[in-house]
């Protein structure tokens, strides 16, 4: 037992540091000889854990997945009870990354970018979108969408969008564009339907 507690200690600490190195710099300008330099762990003990940087990479974005999602979901459900309401607040998520640390872009963009198309960075990274977009589609349906499926994609997008843009801008201002546009969306697609229970 004391074995798997120091094991799950390292490999928290590899990811932990892989995941600072990978949001400054991006995937491909971080070496494993970094990740194992800035963690202060052998190279024997990075390998043994990860056997690639393609599955360190591929850890890290599940990791970071679960956390992404994490917050999406608490914004989304402080937005209140109301789905619609919560389609909207889900954006709040954005804004707290902004506030925390100002935007380096989506780590997802970012691997869909840099990682090739036959890795397991990659596969993280559609599974995430599908993950998210799976979400979205409860959430839409929720919310009395017409088509949950087509407000979610627009939702996926005013995401994506805001996180990019936030990136190369700087500026809050565009996540409250998100926001707004996401409540248009939203008054657009449910004009006609009720919201369901959740």
């Amino acid at each position: 037992m004391v074995t798997r507690v120091r094991r799950t200690n390292t490999e928290q600490r590899i990811l932990d540091t892989a995941a600072g190195l990978f949001h400054r710099h991006g995937l491909r300008g971080v070496g494993v000889d970094q990740v194992i330099a800035d963690s202060g762990v052998a190279k024997s003990t990075l390998y043994a854990h990860f056997r690639s940087k393609d599955d360190l990479i591929a850890a890290y974005l599940r990791r970071t997945d679960e956390s992404w999602m994490g917050r999406l979901r608490a914004a989304a459900e402080a937005a209140g009870p109301d789905p619609a309401e919560q389609v909207v607040g889900l954006f709040d998520a954005l804004l707290a990354s902004f506030d925390r640390h100002g935007f380096f872009g989506c780590p997802f963009v970012s691997a869909a970018v840099e990682a090739e198309l036959d890795s397991k960075a990659h596969a993280a990274t559609v599974a995430h979108t599908r993950r998210r977009q799976e979400w979205l589609t409860g959430l839409a349906g929720a919310a009395g969408a017409a088509e949950p499926a087509v407000l979610a994609a627009h939702l996926g997008l005013l995401i994506d969008g805001a996180l990019a843009c936030g990136r190369l801008l700087q500026d809050r201002a565009v996540v409250d564009a998100a926001k707004s546009s996401a409540r248009a969306a939203v008054v657009a697609h449910t004009a006609h339907n009720p919201p369901t229970a959740v």
